[in-house]
């Protein structure tokens, strides 16, 4: 349809038009975390918990902890143009946003609306997509939704941008130190360097472990024993369905060995170690795996005997550490040093692996773990085709967390208290909205009294790498090909091309 249309008006065809996508999954990635964090030891002092509690018993290190001038529509604002500026990619090119977020400021309207006008203002409102919601799991929708579309006969050649995150915030008591911040946006298109494998496993059920039934409050409802119940059970049930699925795929036999990496929904740090045990054991029930030869008394008990059986975690923490420094450990980056970013986590997890590991990864499986409660889960992997390096030099991640703020836990506490009370406030404006952010932050001004609300923008000013660069000149040409994967800049280019045609056949 796309190609008569081009003819009508003379305007060349790419030629990857005429092919069906191929490769498809993250062409592209980056992420956006506050200026300000709380460091976990200094909690426990504060909240006269034991020494270890949030560190060791958790497994954190730090909390990132937004101000009350962002919200979640701010946070994806900034994530969408930290990827689109440091990439320079024309706002032509994308034909579909998908925001994976459980953090709502509206019942009604999409977080997904407030990111149209800096597309608008670039001429582009030709884009589908709205919100994905279900807890933690709406990042991974909007991913295979993504994935879907550009793999659709309704796909014309453009890009979708996939957004997952979240304001993790918790009242005071023990979930408190298990909240965080953060937000991924991810280029999704064909010829991507991590590509999306096609055997993926999904899990669901109605629970209630954790939910928000209170509208005038971010805080949610949560049974913790009850989650961690569901979050292991889900994960059985995906790590099994998707062996089954991997081994008709391939013909032969799936094991724990065929994945180079696994990356997990990451609550807190503790859970994914307990997680990845997990898939150690199961791959000894299924393939006998030597390695994990302890684990043999028991491989024929129920597994939902083994859920909260301490001496049976003890023996998994011992048998799997090894594979775990091995396998997972590199992911821990973002989540350990940002917190629970709900939906970004899994996906904060893949950018942390790719930060420390950088072209390293080509030729690798990764597997990725999402849990939402309430509940969905679903196991899926990617591979890596190509080089990522690219990816991890422009998200910076380690220069940006080492320049955060760090917060006394007492104006932590000020701030999430003086949060709650501006939750359902109107006809108000922000006080020094823009102070201690990073440059290039989008933040709230002002909420007024139909109740709509108004951003703006930090100044870029000495801005360096630790944030966006400049906004660039959208008709000059794209960035070279150092600056992205050879791949995404040719797929780029000709997308441009045909923006470029397009606006001169409007113009005649």
């Amino acid at each position: 349809m796309i190609k008569n249309f081009l003819r009508q008006f003379s305007v060349k065809t790419p030629s990857w038009m005429g092919s069906r996508p191929e490769n498809v999954g993250i062409c592209a990635m980056d992420v956006y975390f506050p200026s300000h964090y709380v460091d976990q030891s200094d909690l426990e002092t504060y909240d006269g918990a034991s020494q270890g509690k949030y560190t060791i018993g958790l497994g954190q290190s730090k909390m990132a902890v937004c101000q009350g001038s962002e919200d979640i529509n701010s946070a994806c604002m900034t994530a969408v143009s930290n990827l689109m500026e440091k990439y320079n990619i024309p706002y032509s090119a994308i034909g579909r946003i998908e925001v994976g977020t459980e953090s709502i400021v509206d019942k009604s309207k999409a977080v997904k609306t407030a990111l149209m006008d800096m597309f608008a203002e670039n001429g582009n409102t030709d884009i589908e997509g709205i919100d994905s919601k279900n807890a933690c799991y709406g990042g991974t929708a909007a991913v295979l939704n993504s994935a879907a579309w550009v793999e659709s006969s309704a796909w014309d050649g453009r890009y979708s941008i996939a957004i997952a995150g979240d304001i993790a915030v918790y009242e005071k008591g023990p979930a408190r130190p298990t909240g965080g911040a953060g937000v991924v946006a991810m280029l999704i298109g064909p010829d991507a360097p991590l590509v999306l494998e096609p055997v993926r496993a999904t899990h669901m059920e109605n629970v209630w472990d954790f939910y928000k039934p209170n509208m005038s409050s971010e805080y949610p409802r949560v049974d913790g024993h009850l989650s961690n119940e569901c979050y292991l059970r889900s994960l059985d049930n995906c790590y099994l369905g998707y062996a089954n699925k991997w081994s008709q795929w391939q013909g032969k036999q799936w094991t724990l060995a065929d994945a180079d990496y696994s990356i997990f929904h990451a609550p807190y740090n503790k859970l994914v170690q307990k997680s990845f045990g997990r898939l150690c054991y199961l791959d000894y029930r299924e393939n006998q795996t030597p390695e994990f030869a302890p684990l043999k008394d028991y491989a024929d008990k129920e597994l939902s005997a083994t859920y909260n059986d301490r001496a049976f975690q003890k023996i998994l923490s011992s048998v799997s550490k090894h594979t775990y420094d091995t396998m997972v450990k590199e992911s821990e980056l973002i989540t350990k040093e940002c917190g629970n970013s709900y939906c970004g986590s899994l996906y904060a997890g893949l950018l942390s692996l790719i930060s420390n590991k950088k072209d390293d990864l080509v030729g690798s499986r990764i597997l990725m773990f999402s849990y939402g409660s309430g509940l969905a889960a679903t196991l899926f992997s990617l591979k890596v085709n190509d080089k990522v390096g690219f990816i991890a030099n422009k998200a910076n991640v380690i220069n940006r967390l080492n320049s955060r703020t760090k917060l006394e836990p007492s104006v932590f506490e000020e701030m999430l208290d003086e949060r709650e009370k501006n939750y359902t406030k109107m006809n108000y404006k922000i006080a020094n909205p823009t102070n201690g952010l990073f440059p290039g932050t989008y933040f709230l001004k002002e909420v007024d009294n139909m109740e709509r609300r108004f951003y703006g923008r930090a100044q870029n000013r000495n801005m360096s790498t630790l944030a966006s660069p400049q906004q660039p000149n959208n008709n000059q040409p794209l960035a070279s090909a150092a600056n992205l994967s050879h791949v995404v800049m040719r797929r780029m280019q000709a997308i441009n091309q045909l923006a470029r045609g397009l606006r001169r056949v409007l113009r005649k």
